[in-house]
């Protein structure tokens, strides 16, 4: 028996095949989600659902057509028939979850920010136009902003006490464990971190800069397929600007110095771009590849809202950041994040470099797992009732701490 784990991300998707009977792994493929042209946030989209029923239902055509594209390249990729594939799980933000079952997102897109029920839902392949006999579970959604994604990622990572749970995608979901009840809630920090809306960002995916380097003075790259580079992947973006404040090339306020600021041979990469300040990552006869001062101005936000939505969490649970025992982190950014980064551009404070631990494919594992279990997603729904959601918006400490952390720390 066979069965198909999707887990549905804002900017990219990801879809695997499993044999039920060994719990093995057959084949995994992923894309870039279709709904990009009707925004790259959550909020983008939720806002075109709620303004034209039209748009609702072309954003879910699209993206039950890229499911079944998927699972017909797995098929192939794995030598089954489509028929073959009894099951399928999926899990997603309450957002992408809402559109993909054609349900009413205005209860999302506004105050108090609800899905229409918090519980997994139960349908078949048929309804939703992927053809054939399977059973679908798609995952439960605590809250507005905090969905199946986040229930899977924690379901397959089995959390210890103590533990903080951080998905460093475009919504930035976290959540804390702290004996039966898990803290969650999601900070928007838009597709940033998954080279989303970075001038040359893309997904991780053949010909993506996947490390970015200073030694001596000369900038040493690493591209996923050792092809010639066509973009960054967002872990590399991050690593780009760790390089940058510590060379001293980019200011804490987020500001990249002038070549003639910039005593070193570096000097020769910055570039005055659209009439701002500009990196060259890298340039041929073809192409020149940049990080801009925009581009850095966007993972300024997307650092800075993650950082303040962990410091409404840390104080809703009532401990502090040395309480922490375990941080684990998951995300479609790239290569695996050195959490060391993560310190360098101000999410993480010292202590957390120490306990942070790398899941790839976070969701999608919790997904394959809860698929395994073969116990009709039970446990999955005994998860989901253990989370309390703290919503952001309007809230006071968030806004401060947001505006407190937008700069980058002093090195």
């Amino acid at each position: 028996m066979h069965a198909l784990a999707i887990d549905l991300g804002t900017t990219t998707l990801a879809a695997t095949l499993i044999d039920l009977v060994s719990g093995k792994r057959l084949a995994i493929s992923g894309s870039m989600n279709p709904q990009r042209r009707f925004g790259a946030d959550v909020v983008s989209r939720l806002d075109a659902a709620v303004k034209s029923d039209h748009a609702l239902q072309e954003m879910s055509v699209l993206i039950r057509t890229e499911l079944r594209r998927l699972a017909d390249e797995l098929c192939q990729k794995s030598g089954l028939a489509w028929s073959d594939v009894k099951q399928i799980a999926i899990s997603g933000n309450p957002a992408m979850q809402h559109i993909l079952l054609g349900l009413p997102v205005r209860s999302l897109a506004f105050p108090p920010y609800r899905p229409l029920h918090t519980t997994g839902t139960r349908t078949t392949a048929i309804e939703l136009g992927l053809d054939g006999e399977a059973q679908v579970y798609v995952f439960p959604m605590p809250g507005g902003f905090v969905g199946g994604d986040t229930v899977a990622f924690v379901y397959g990572a089995r959390p210890g006490n103590a533990t903080l749970c951080l998905d460093m995608g475009t919504n930035g979901e976290m959540a804390l464990v702290m004996g039966a009840t898990i803290w969650a809630t999601s900070a928007a920090a838009g597709p940033a971190f998954e080279g989303g809306n970075l001038s040359c960002g893309m997904a991780a995916l053949p010909g993506a800069i996947s490390s970015v380097r200073i030694e001596q003075e000369h900038l040493k790259l690493k591209v996923i397929g050792n092809v010639p580079p066509e973009g960054i992947c967002g872990s590399a973006a991050i690593e780009t600007v760790s390089e940058l404040l510590q060379n001293d090339i980019l200011e804490s306020g987020g500001r990249l110095r002038e070549s003639t600021e910039i005593p070193t041979n570096l000097a020769t990469r910055i570039i005055n771009h659209n009439q701002a300040t500009a990196f060259v990552l890298y340039r041929d006869a073809q192409r020149q590849l940049l990080l801009t001062q925009d581009d850095i101005r966007q993972i300024q936000l997307a650092k800075g809202a993650i950082r303040a939505g962990l410091e409404v969490l840390i104080e809703r649970a009532r401990i502090h950041y040395e309480d922490l025992q375990d941080v684990l982190l998951t995300g479609s950014f790239g290569v695996i994040l050195q959490p060391e980064w993560l310190k360098t551009v101000g999410i993480f404070d010292k202590g957390m470099v120490h306990i942070t631990r790398f899941i790839p494919e976070g969701a999608l594992n919790g997904v394959e797992q809860a698929l395994i279990a073969k116990d009709d997603f039970y446990s999955v729904e005994r998860l989901g009732e253990r989370f309390r959601v703290v919503p952001l918006s309007g809230t006071p400490l968030f806004e401060t701490m947001f505006m407190r952390h937008i700069d980058f720390p002093h090195l």
